[in-house]
């Protein structure tokens, strides 16, 4: 299957890149030799994997992939973590879809000891393309360990997310790694709008910051206390009647040494 690396270099190297237009050239590419890739697909949340789904699903495999030590405090991340569940549930019935979730452990230390020098960047700054580095390696590498033909991220649908600064990232990764990186801008052709219907028709809770407590403390009118109580409530409701295990894979631990050239 072709990578990002084959379609770039017949584009444009001075102007600015549509990874929407890379990856539906990657899509043509799966479409002519009957391809079907397998891919994981990073995510946040469930509003951010919601027309990310709907657009793969029909040409791809695809397991999402839950990793996220930048979510504080942990009654939001579990929070996140069992709305995304039900998303895919329901996602699957009414679909007639397959996708899986993979569920890794909750280690926001190794978030915090790569970025607390950098608790001072603004949103959008160093800190969060650290943080986007993170989250997509580990999402290489769980990839490349299983046999995924591509690795990939919701990230991009996201108006607030700089989709250039994630392409570029994924694409090193790619590199350092030896796998594949899936290209993406999912807020382009209305894909955000799409994703705000769904959450809609799906009942989804829209969380009101990325999860970032060095962030979430310079918005104005964010009650964290009031966030980390309601989580509380929704996890102690729901915790206990979490019924989409079937859907889920727990990952605790993978290799994080480069792949040898």
């Amino acid at each position: 299957m072709k990578d990002a690396d084959e379609i770039l270099k017949w584009m444009n190297k001075d102007q600015k890149i549509n990874y929407d237009r890379v990856l539906q050239k990657l899509i043509k590419s799966w479409q002519d030799n009957n391809e079907r890739p397998k891919i994981l697909m990073h995510t946040c949340c469930a509003p951010c994997s919601t027309f990310t789904l709907e657009y793969l699903c029909d040409i791809a495999d695809v397991t999402v992939y839950y990793y996220n030590n930048n979510i504080q405090p942990r009654n939001e991340w579990e929070r996140r973590r069992i709305v995304l569940r039900n998303f895919v549930h329901d996602f699957n019935e009414k679909t007639g879809n397959e996708v899986q979730i993979i569920e890794t452990e909750y280690q926001p230390s190794t978030y915090l000891k790569e970025v607390t020098e950098l608790r001072d960047e603004p949103e959008g700054g160093l800190r969060c393309n650290v943080c986007y580095n993170i989250r997509l390696t580990s999402a290489a590498l769980y990839a490349k360990e299983h046999g995924y033909d591509y690795f990939g991220t919701a990230l991009t649908i996201s108006p607030h997310k700089n989709s250039q600064t994630i392409n570029e990232i994924g694409i090193d990764i790619q590199h350092l790694y030896n796998t594949k990186w899936l290209p993406s801008d999912f807020k382009k052709n209305n894909g955000f709008y799409r994703s705000t219907e769904m959450c809609e028709e799906y009942n989804i809770y829209r969380q009101s910051y990325c999860g970032c407590l060095f962030a979430a403390r310079k918005m104005d009118n964010l009650d964290l206390k009031q966030i980390s109580r309601e989580a509380d409530r929704f996890v102690k409701l729901n915790s206990d009647s979490e019924s989409n295990f079937n859907l889920v894979e727990f990952n605790f631990q993978h290799k994080e040494e480069p792949v040898s050239e």
